[in-house]
């Protein structure tokens, strides 16, 4: 593999309704190329393979990328990192610590396919874990509304060995 060429994969991690679509939206789109299985159609197949194919496609063309989906554990995460690090880039874990009640809220007015069933939400809750260093990622940043349309962002501490 070629040295790293500063490209970055940023690992959205959340439950639906958490604000990633937006913040990816708001800070990330300029530089990222955007990945996100609600983009595939419903009747598409295999669609981790889809998402991992196209990662490593943009990967491969130069390009960092967003993966915007809820990536709630080490069995969505792992095998991306992986590929990323096979890549020489670096991958970082933008988490966005559960806030179910806000979740529920900002779901509530969506329509057709982009409303989720609130069960979805909590199975979702369920497997969710905070993604740590420990799981390979380069960098861990909290992020979180900031209360007046933005986010606040904040890298999280390496954890002591």
């Amino acid at each position: 593999m070629p040295p790293n060429r500063g490209l970055d994969v940023a690992v959205l991690v959340g439950l639906q309704a958490s604000g990633k679509t937006t913040f990816y939206e708001q800070c990330l789109s300029g530089h990222y190329t955007l990945v996100s299985k609600d983009l595939f159609p419903r009747s598409a197949r295999n669609k981790q393979q889809r998402q991992m194919r196209l990662v490593e496609e943009a990967l491969t063309a130069g390009r960092s990328v967003a993966v915007d989906n809820t990536n709630p554990s080490p069995e969505e995460w792992d095998p991306l990192v992986a590929l990323i690090h096979a890549h020489d880039a670096t991958v970082t874990a933008y988490w966005f610590p559960p806030d179910v009640t806000g979740s529920l809220q900002r779901n509530a007015p969506r329509e057709g396919r982009d409303q989720v069933p609130d069960v979805a939400i909590f199975a979702t809750l369920n497997r969710l874990r905070e993604p740590s260093f420990s799981d390979g990622f380069d960098t861990v940043l909290e992020v979180r509304f900031d209360g007046q349309g933005g986010f606040e962002v904040r890298q999280l501490p390496h954890e002591r060995d």
